[in-house]
């Protein structure tokens, strides 16, 4: 199969859908330091804008340790403590998301970790709410937010009913995130209990920094719908010398019941998830035919975007536009939004962006009278 080859520039003029981008890894260099000096936050390494994201990126990057990578958000977290701070930020991260061609964004924050200034988590997430109307207001794209419960702490029950309570008004799924190892699913059943009573929509960090038990507890005990990275159910694959494959259990399960994976290809490789974009086990489990989605994580600390993450997987794999297109509807398929919404931007907005940009450009002969 012959596949047309693709740039960064026309990637990021195709309608895009994105699930997994987490908001306070997101800020732009500038407005951190901007709210920083409007807030009183002194702890950043430099003030000066440029010098700050290579910092926050270096510092991220390269390390292969999920702990590491996470102690980069003490910076962003800092400026992100009153209501006018967060509408700021969330407005931004709508507009930058809109410059990038997504038409469709799930982005995710941890409301416990916004209060120290005093604001309640209601109001947190109102002017988060508020930031994304603001930002997306004459573009076209539509945010929604995902409520993370930090799997460290205790308070999952209480911001799960926090989502619950939101969902009329622009939250549309409830999370659990933070380091793996030794923080599992299950800690939080009574949280994954009560949203599930509610129908209401649960994706769950699984399988980033810990194996196959993280991912297996998710979806068995906690009712994940998605999964957050799930790249080590490659652990449960052996592929053999001819290039087949032989599934675990638990892997044939995911694909069967089509399970959708978060994937975020350059900030796996950060955190050591994976050893590379090249050798990233999207690469097989696109084969596979997983439900397999391509996500941007945190767009600052990993330096990308999520057209340059589709360029990366197009130059380690060779995808073309009908890869994208592929990907792209799997994660709309896999989208909290109703049904209905998610069917009508396949098929008014993706499908025909994308055959406007895989049809044969147009020649034009002179006329010969």
């Amino acid at each position: 199969m012959v596949r047309m080859s693709v740039t960064l520039d026309q990637i990021r003029r195709v309608p895009k859908v994105l699930l997994h981008d987490h908001l306070d890894g997101g800020l732009r260099p500038a407005t951190i330091v901007e709210l920083a000096n409007e807030n009183g936050y002194r702890d950043l390494p430099t003030t000066n804008p440029d010098e700050l994201g290579a910092m926050i990126a270096s510092a991220a990057a390269e390390r292969g340790n999920l702990e590491v990578y996470l102690r980069t958000f003490r910076h962003t977290v800092g400026v992100m403590q009153t209501r006018d701070s967060l509408v700021r930020v969330a407005a931004e991260c709508a507009e930058d998301l809109a410059a990038d061609g997504v038409v469709y964004a799930e982005v995710r924050f941890a409301p416990e970790l916004h209060v120290t200034a005093g604001l309640s988590l209601d109001e947190v997430v109102e002017a988060v709410l508020d930031g994304f109307s603001i930002g997306s207001a004459g573009r076209n794209i539509r945010v929604y937010a995902l409520l993370t419960a930090m799997r460290t702490a205790a308070r999952s029950l209480e911001i799960a009913e926090l989502a619950v309570r939101h969902r009329d008004v622009g939250v549309v799924g409830f999370d659990i995130a933070g380091a793996e190892a030794g923080s599992r699913p299950s800690r939080h059943l009574d949280a994954f209990r009560y949203v599930s009573r509610e129908n209401f929509h649960i994706t769950i960090h699984a399988g980033e920094g810990f194996g196959l038990p993280s991912i297996w507890e998710a979806v068995q005990w906690c009712g994940a719908e998605r999964l957050g990275h799930g790249v080590r159910i490659i652990d449960d694959i052996i592929e053999e010398p001819d290039g087949t494959a032989r599934l675990g259990l638990l892997a044939s399960y995911i694909r069967d019941r089509r399970i959708p994976l978060e994937m975020c290809p350059t900030s796996n490789v950060n955190t050591g998830a994976a050893p590379s974009i090249k050798e990233h086990p999207i690469g097989l489990l696109r084969r596979l035919s997983f439900r397999v989605t391509v996500n941007t994580d945190n767009r600052l600390m990993s330096d990308v975007t999520l057209s340059s993450e589709f360029a990366a997987l197009c130059e380690a794999f060779g995808y073309g536009w009908s890869d994208i297109q592929w990907l792209t509807i799997n994660a709309m398929k896999s989208a909290f939004a109703p049904f209905d919404e998610r069917l009508e931007l396949i098929n008014t907005v993706i499908k025909p962006g994308f055959a406007s940009a895989m049809a044969p450009p147009v020649t034009s002969r002179a006329h010969r009278g």
